[in-house]
């Protein structure tokens, strides 16, 4: 249960920090902090299953009433569409976890740093490819911490 607390607590802390935190120059700097939330989510996902739904909500709700509710809406509609996206990835493909935590960190990262982003007017270039590159460097070295922690 410790990566779906860890989920739930990671929802939250960027959902603060996306209400709390000006854009600079256009952009919006905790773009590069949210990285690890996908990560988590996937550990989270393999303890729990589809119960990630769950722990994703229960975020969304903690979200509402400690962050802008505005945030917490659009980041559980862009979990949402990105958890759709993992959903198939773990359902449809037999490759080994570290396989489908790549793949689905691929397909779902975009997706959801697209609608987050826009759904908050936040959306630009440099603060949606900063939000991908952050989780997908945030996937590099969980993985290794992981690999390196079960070897």
């Amino acid at each position: 249960m410790t990566w779906s607390i860890a989920y739930v607590a990671l929802i939250v802390a960027v959902n603060y920090g996306f209400s709390a935190v000006p854009l600079v120059h256009g952009w919006p700097p905790m773009s590069l902090v949210v990285g690890f939330i996908f990560i988590v989510r996937d550990f989270a996902q393999r303890e729990i299953g589809h119960w990630i739904i769950v722990a994703m909500l229960v975020g969304g709700a903690l979200s509402w009433l400690m962050a802008d509710p505005f945030v917490a809406l659009a980041s559980v509609t862009a979990f949402l569409a990105s958890e759709s996206a993992d959903w198939a990835v773990y359902s449809f493909t037999r490759a080994s976890f570290r396989r489908r935590v790549l793949l689905s960190s691929l397909l779902s990262t975009p997706i959801d740093s697209v609608v987050f982003l826009a759904m908050i007017g936040q959306l630009t270039v440099v603060g949606a490819v900063a939000m991908i590159l952050s989780k997908l460097v945030g996937l590099v070295v969980l993985l290794r911490v992981r690999r390196e922690a079960t070897v």
